[in-house]
């Protein structure tokens, strides 16, 4: 999951995801490169046009022998966001946003999910930015020139100072700082999951009404609104006990559903290096669905699960299992 992990972004932050035929690596050895200043200018310059841009495109998502496809459009209209992002495989998968607003859908089953994420970081379903103090935690570079989607580029090198992230790789629009592609990669240097725009138009005319009317549900629509209550974790009766180095609390939120009222809430913790995002869920330990303890992967994003005591922890992150691991005892319930 992700882009906060939350279930409405499940399976379609998309933005880390695609390498493309036409759209291969050039080994950049040789090519004049820029200084970190320079570098860091380029995150700044990203994370504004992330923000503010209008474009429409094709963004292609590749990891785990895995590839799927989405149609992006990205409007803003004064302090107005609309988003939306339609999947081209698979499930009809589609998700809407205006400002904190966010409805993924499913066509076919006339299911759709209403949620507002007005609470935490990285909430974004399109092009994602990268907090300039990421910095803080990977030696950033300036590697050269390249081209995506008939588009040069400038690509930057994210490369991290411990085992518990992983090195990325991005194009940013040479015009307008836009992140065209997003590779993330292993330690060897081979490509965990990638994404890119195989094209896109910007500077497009904005159409808010293409999302607000999409959001108009009709009532054969079966809805879901999960609830979601910000709060912390003194609230909740938890502290952070280990901190994981680079990784700063973003938010906590308790997530429900209208048809579990009996049922405790899920807590959510978020924590961010200013690049990649953790989710650290606790819940009271079930032992009708809950196991042994677990771990999975699927590109980038791994997941961990144990048994605390009388709670189940699920971990969820585009992130090495080491951090994982350390993530899953960063908690511990107060006295």
């Amino acid at each position: 999951m992700k882009a906060g992990h939350g279930a409405a972004a499940q399976g379609l932050w998309l933005l880390r995801a695609a390498l493309l035929a036409g759209v291969a690596f050039v080994p950049l050895t040789g090519l004049a490169t820029g200084t970190e200043a320079e570098a860091r200018q380029w995150l700044s310059r990203m994370k504004a046009a992330a923000a503010g841009g209008n474009y429409h495109g094709t963004l292609v998502f590749s990891a785990g022998g895995v590839m799927a496809s989405s149609l992006v459009w990205h409007f803003r209209v004064g302090e107005n966001t609309f988003e939306r992002l339609e999947a081209q495989d698979g499930r009809q998968q589609r998700i809407y946003r205006h400002n904190d607003e966010v409805h993924t859908v499913w066509p076919q089953t006339k299911t759709a999910v209403v949620e507002r994420r007005a609470t935490l970081a990285a909430w974004s379903t399109t092009p994602q930015s990268v907090d300039p103090r990421a910095a803080e935690s990977y030696d950033i570079r300036q590697e050269g020139p390249g081209r995506v989607a008939g588009r040069e580029a400038a690509v930057l090198a994210m490369v991290p100072r411990d085992t518990l992230r992983f090195m990325q790789r991005f194009w940013a629009d040479l015009a307008t700082g836009l992140m065209l592609r997003a590779d993330v990669l292993a330690a060897d240097g081979s490509i965990v999951e990638s994404s890119a725009f195989s094209s896109i138009e910007l500077g497009v005319k904005p159409q808010p009404e293409l999302v607000l009317q999409a959001m108009r549900l009709d009532d054969g629509f079966r809805v879901l609104r999960p609830q979601l209550k910000r709060t912390t974790l003194e609230e909740q009766g938890w502290q952070l006990v280990r901190p994981v180095p680079g990784f700063a609390l973003a938010g906590c939120m308790l997530r429900g559903t209208e048809t579990s009222a009996a049922e405790a809430p899920m807590l959510q913790a978020v924590f961010s290096d200013g690049l990649t995002h953790v989710s650290v869920f606790v819940e009271r330990f079930n032992a009708e669905r809950h196991s042994a303890k677990t771990q999975a992967r699927m590109g980038a994003t791994g997941t961990l699960s144990r048994q605390a005591g009388e709670h189940w922890f699920t971990v969820v992150g585009d992130v090495p299992i080491a951090a994982l691991e350390q993530f899953a005892v960063a908690l511990q319930r107060r006295r």
